[in-house]
């Protein structure tokens, strides 16, 4: 996946009903190119009731996965759109970075 969009990452929707939002990844899905948001590209899921699970049936909002080539990784710095560069650290280890204000993009470590 090289610099792609990982989980964790904060992008920005660049086409569809959602452009222009900016979310959080919560899930990548390599296989199918896609990858799912935080609080974007709602859908209605409708639920049937279930006694066994004590669950009361209705109709609900959830995320659904967004096509990969739609999103972009998101500066906060810039407050934009950007297409990672990645740099070498002196401890060997890579980094990606912004190509405009030559900031860290990757989600800080616990």
């Amino acid at each position: 996946m090289g610099a792609g969009i990982r989980k964790n990452d904060t992008v920005i929707v660049r086409q569809g009903k959602d452009k222009g939002k900016v979310g959080k990844v919560l899930q990548v899905l390599p296989d199918k190119g896609r990858a799912v948001v935080e609080r974007l590209n709602f859908v209605k899921e409708f639920i049937r009731p279930d006694r066994s699970k004590n669950r009361q049936g209705g109709i609900m909002d959830r995320e659904a996965p967004i096509p990969l080539s739609r999103l972009m990784l998101y500066c906060g710095e810039c407050a934009a759109g950007v297409r990672p560069r990645s740099k070498r650290l002196a401890d060997g280890t890579r980094q990606r970075i912004c190509p405009k204000c030559d900031g860290p993009l990757d989600a800080k470590s616990k």
